[in-house]
């Protein structure tokens, strides 16, 4: 397959300027980075998130009259998808000590923690144990681990930077402070982090970063965290129990207004069933496959904000979902990789974004919602992006990949970057050659339920970890912070639910009151509708199906 004549022919303009730019960065002369007031003004004309109609006040909840994104809003105006007259809550199916919701990175970190405080543990994920977007990420994650050069004190203040200085900074100094600590308990887990000979780890450059903290294992640093993580959980098999395709539809409450429980929906039985528990961790990750302003995204499958919506219902507010993070490298071409992320790391490595003329347009190591803008902006805008092959009116700019291999040595790219290198082959690609077409891709959920650094929330019981809580980032998160997002606060989430079980009395009578309540407030604010949420899964063929997924008259069975 390969890329089309026209794209070729397009490359050379690339290939004409690439050695004088590698001479350039050679020599230290990196492209200017923007001012402060150019970053303002970038963001506020291209960045989708400041486009007309993007966001929405929203009606109802505990969080009334916040703007969130227009898909997010529909989500949380919308009926449950329980009837809570129907459903019978003296039937458990399951009962536990505390109940993990989310099978990702967050959510099986927080089951560890929870299983080594004496705590029973079950796992409830929506699909296999480990689909997730911890999967999905590729970069790194960030940690002060180098003492002699680095330390919490500037990872803080890029983080803070990063997030144009309006994240929590008690969640932010939690982050910072224990990012070493969570770096050597995943290396005691198993995990293989690149490292030289020596022992020490490799460390690259993130964009928005003072200092180069990026611990990486190739371009699949998720997956091989999400491989420790969920091996560990299943040797402790003993304490630890997982429920495969049983995603969360409801929470549960006593009449003490305690967490205890949800209710779970069996995707291949079509059948809900009752978990009660002493405490529940909520780490359900994103909400990419929502595609805001119809964005392709890098997301999983399952990301679809259950979580935020069943969260939001039961009375948990909502920070910072104002600010969607769009990555900067989603691959535009080939058509069949539309929305996979070029990880960050090829820009740390030296690669530069350039437009149709081979022109640098933007620093590599922007914050990504600038970078994201500028690229928007030099394809809108200026009127230099690519034509995407097929796709009448899309355009993209090129990722210079083969600046790596000229900047740090023939093979480079292969050896650093081996899954990109593969997949772009399987199309004719080769990378370490020719450079890879991107445009932003929907990626990351910078906001979420409101949490404190102890994993605690407003409900007791009720404990939250990962991309569903919001805070850390601000309103744009830096690459590397979201893996050890999911670390720490995973771990602490874990920790705090694990004491909380043993303090914690007998459960109360379930309640789903707080659900008739909800609907009640929906009607109040003159919001008539056929939505049920949280959308558990998209449906992107058959309408018929779709429609069976908007019934609000079901308990139990589909069929």
């Amino acid at each position: 397959m390969g890329y089309t004549p026209d794209l070729l022919e397009l490359i050379k303009q690339v290939e004409k300027t690439r050695p004088i730019r590698v001479t350039r960065k050679k020599a230290g002369e990196e492209f200017p980075a923007l001012t402060l007031e150019q970053r303002k003004d970038r963001l506020e004309k291209y960045h989708p998130d400041y486009r007309a109609g993007a966001l929405r006040e929203l009606k109802v909840g505990p969080s009334k009259g916040y703007t969130v994104a227009q898909e997010i809003a529909d989500q949380f105006e919308a009926k449950s998808r329980i009837d809570p007259d129907k459903i019978n809550l003296n039937e458990v199916h399951y009962e536990t000590d505390v109940l993990v919701i989310g099978g990702g990175g967050a959510g099986t970190a927080a089951a560890l923690m929870a299983e080594e405080a004496g705590a029973k543990v079950i796992i409830a994920t929506k699909l296999r144990h480990g689909d997730a977007n911890t999967m999905m990420a590729e970069g790194g994650i960030q940690a002060a681990t180098k003492s002699w050069k680095d330390s919490p004190y500037y990872h803080y203040l890029d983080v803070m930077g990063g997030g144009h200085f309006e994240n929590d900074p008690l969640l932010v100094k939690t982050m910072v402070s224990e990012a070493p600590k969570a770096i050597g308990w995943l290396e005691s887990l198993g995990c293989m982090f690149n490292k030289w000979p020596d022992g020490k780890m490799f460390t690259l450059h993130g964009a928005g970063t003072c200092r180069k903290r990026m611990h990486y294992a190739g371009d699949m640093t998720g997956a091989e965290i999400m491989r420790t993580l969920r091996d560990e959980a299943r040797n402790r098999i003993k304490n630890i129990g997982v429920l495969e395709f049983a995603p969360a539809v409801e929470l549960l409450l006593d009449e003490k207004g305690f967490c205890s429980g949800a209710v779970l929906y069996n995707l291949e039985t079509e059948e809900y069933f009752l978990v009660k528990a002493k405490a529940i961790v909520m780490a359900t990750g994103g909400s990419g496959r929502l595609h805001m302003q119809k964005f392709m995204t890098t997301n999983h499958y399952g990301a679809t904000g259950d979580g935020l919506v069943i969260g939001y219902r039961m009375g948990i507010k909502v920070r910072f979902l104002h600010a969607t993070q769009y990555h900067p490298t989603g691959a535009v071409f080939p058509e069949q990789s539309e929305g996979l992320l070029i990880t960050e790391k090829v820009r740390g490595a030296g690669a530069n974004l350039v437009n149709i003329d081979g022109e640098q347009f933007v620093f590599e190591r922007e914050p990504r919602d600038i970078e994201s803008s500028s690229i928007i902006r030099e394809c809108e805008k200026v009127g230099k992006g690519i034509p995407v092959p097929g796709q009448k009116g899309k355009f993209g700019v090129w990722l210079d990949s083969p600046m790596i291999d000229m900047l740090e040595g023939p093979g480079t790219v292969e050896r650093e970057f081996p899954a990109k290198f593969i997949l772009f082959k399987r199309y004719g690609i080769d990378i370490s050659k020719l450079p890879m077409l991107i445009y932003p891709t929907l990626h990351y959920q910078n906001g979420g339920l409101e949490y404190k650094s102890d994993g605690y929330t407003t409900v007791p019981g009720f404990f939250v970890a990962g991309e569903v809580g919001g805070g850390v980032h601000g309103a744009n998160r830096l690459m590397g912070n979201s893996l050890l997002d999911i670390t720490v606060f995973g771990r602490l989430a874990g920790e705090s639910a694990g004491k909380f079980v043993k303090e914690r009395s007998d459960i109360g009578k379930l309640s789903v009151d707080h659900v008739r309540q909800y609907h009640k407030e929906l009607e109040a604010a003159g919001i008539v509708t056929d939505r049920v949420s949280p959308m558990v899964l998209p449906d992107y063929t058959n309408p018929e199906v779709k429609k069976r997924q908007l019934t609000t008259t079901y308990v139990g069975s589909l069929r």
